[in-house]
């Protein structure tokens, strides 16, 4: 696999297909892309092609049921749902003539907020990014793979035996061209839902077949911070889930449904 560089884009565009880059590249397969480039662009095709000002996406399903090789790909959306407060978009995405997901994404307008009180969880007493030190990188996997994002934490978070808390940034573009707009930067890091929840003792022995993410606001700022609130399994059945902040505070919450799962040589 060739190299990359620090800031390439996942992908680049030829014609109406997106052709992945080296750092595509996922931790299950050599010769697989990662499941969050798929996600990220799926909602950013819907979000690019379907968005407006001021309806804005507050859930977003996608369905992973094929590790995709380095094929181009394709993503078609159609409007399954049209009113005057709400869209409701479907994507898939198409590569060496199959399927390899699909998301249902789901726009509401924004509106007054009503009056009153309503409980919430207490503020995230986690320390902001610029006070923390970089998170570890996990232990060498599939001929070098590494994390194609930047993270921050108290330690190693990735794998531990606890409840785990960090933050993530995008480093890169995900599409040759187009800067990261707030939704696709959250996009993008939500598949990391189940890597923090469904990892412990032995690393990480689970791969997630979706994710939901569900936010009442767009993330402002670059880092998104991670708190896991949610693991469950049994008979290699897993599920797990975040809640999702930015520097200001919450902005919503992602899980994953996973499979046991054990890494291609």
């Amino acid at each position: 696999m060739a190299e990359f560089l620090e800031h390439d884009p996942f992908f680049a565009v030829e014609g109406d297909a997106f052709v992945p880059r080296p750092v595509c590249r996922g931790p299950w397969d050599p010769n697989s892309l990662h499941g969050r480039v798929v996600a990220g662009l799926l909602g950013a095709e819907a979000e690019h092609r379907h968005a407006e000002p001021r309806l804005r996406v507050a859930r977003m399903t996608v369905d992973l049921w094929r590790l995709p090789g380095f094929d181009p790909i394709t993503v078609t959306t159609n409007v399954r749902r049209e009113g005057s407060r709400i869209r409701v978009v479907d994507a898939e995405a198409f590569a060496a003539g199959q399927s390899i997901g699909r998301a249902s994404v789901v726009f509401l307008r924004e509106t007054a907020q009503p009056e009153g009180q309503v409980w919430s969880p207490p503020p995230w007493d986690f320390p902001l990014p610029d006070a923390l030190p970089p998170e570890p990188l996990p232990p060498v996997a599939n001929e070098g793979w590494r994390p194609m994002w930047e993270s921050r934490s108290q330690g190693r978070a990735f794998g531990a035996y606890a409840q785990k808390r960090l933050w993530m940034r995008e480093v890169r573009p995900l599409v040759a061209g187009r800067p990261l707009t707030p939704f696709q930067r959250v996009a993008l890091a939500c598949d990391f839902t189940s890597p923090l929840a469904n990892s412990g003792t032995i690393g990480l022995a689970y791969i997630n077949v979706d994710i939901t993410l569900y936010l009442h606001r767009y993330p402002a700022g670059e880092w998104i911070g991670f708190e896991t609130t949610d693991h469950g399994a049994a008979d290699g059945i897993a599920m797990g889930q975040c809640r999702l902040y930015d520097e200001q505070g919450p902005i919503g919450s992602s899980v994953v449904a996973a499979l046991a799962q054990r890494r291609r040589a």
